[in-house]
Formats: structure tokens, sequence, C-alpha cells
């Protein structure tokens, strides 16, 4: 049965009082976890998210800066808030196929996310680094994608370890803009 639309938000029995983002159940992770939207070959025309992405508006596509070989988007399935990845637009896999170009691209970009981070969030550590293949993690392994993931003191709480839950109070399309607000302009 279809939720009635109305303009107030849905009340639901048992969840408590509405909490101004700061909720610990994240449903969505279950469309990660069942594979949804997954590519289903390696090609860049076999519903690659990667190659998908950049033809969305910043917003829809949750894209927080745009170069001219690569893009830093947020991590819809993040690790902690503000997860990013810095994605080149062209369809490789593997890291040694990059150009010099792109290579130096990449570097520069994942500064920049890091100073952004900084700003916005007062991230205190970072762990930065791309998955090579299936083997390795990479959940879509056809598309290479930089992970860039802030850290701050005492993150790891009981709630990941314990509970297997992680805590995200903050919207992804509110992330975006405080992240593209942040985000470093050159000769600025």
């Amino acid at each position: 049965m279809l939720a009635r639309m109305t303009s107030e938000p849905e009340q639901q029995i048992g969840v408590g009082t509405p909490d101004a983002f700061q909720r610990l159940w994240t449903p969505h992770r279950m469309a990660y976890i069942q594979g949804e939207n997954k590519p289903t070959g390696p090609g860049a025309g076999d519903g690659c998210p990667f190659c998908s992405i950049p033809e969305k508006s910043d917003e829809d596509g949750l894209i927080i800066a745009r170069g001219e070989s690569v893009y830093a988007v947020l991590n819809l399935y993040p690790y902690t808030g503000g997860h990013l990845m810095v994605v080149p637009f062209r369809h490789i896999a593997d890291y040694t196929d990059l150009t010099a170009e792109e290579t130096v691209e990449l570097a520069e970009y994942t500064k920049a996310a890091m100073t952004a981070l900084r700003t916005a969030s007062g991230a205190h550590g970072f762990n930065i680094g791309m998955n090579q293949g299936t083997v390795a993690g990479a959940g879509i392994a056809a598309h290479l994608h930089q992970h860039v993931v802030p850290r701050w003191g005492g993150d790891t709480n009981f709630m990941p370890v314990i509970g297997s839950t992680k805590v995200l109070p903050q919207l992804l399309a509110d992330t975006r803009r405080l992240l593209a607000d942040a985000w470093p302009r050159p000769g600025a």
C-alpha cells in the first residue's frame, strides 16, 4: 500500500520524537547490501554509476566539484559523514591506466577534498585509498575511484563496534552543499 502524499512528515508509531536528522536508522544501506543499481558488466554502457553521475546536476548527482578529467562526489553508502570519492570521468578500472594529466588532477582533487573536509567539518585525519579489483574490496571495480574518508578522534565508538551501526547525523544533500561551499577555488 502506498503512503499518502502530504506536506506533513509521516509519523510512525514507536520511532519516538522527530530528531532533526540525528537518526540511527539507515535503511538506505539495504540498497547497497542487495546490490541495487550495480553495473551489469565491466563496460561504461553496463550501468556504471560513475559514468552516469556526471550527466546529472551537481545537486542530483551529489557532485562537489568537477575538473577537466576527474570529479569529486559523495559516497551514497558512506563510512562516515563527508565520505567522498575522486573519480575520473573516463571509464577505466586500473590506476596504471590513468594518463599523467589524470593522475595529477586526481592527486590535486584529493588534496582539495582534504582541505574542504577540514574547513567544513574539522576532520582530524583521513583514510585515503582505492580498492583495485573485486578481490581487493572494490564495490564497483570497473571504474576507478579513490575514497577520501574523514576521521575524528573517537569516531569509532561502541555503535559500529558493538551495534554494527554507523551514525550519520546529516543528509547527503546538506553535506554536499557544505563541501561544495568549502571546496578551494583556484586563485582564491
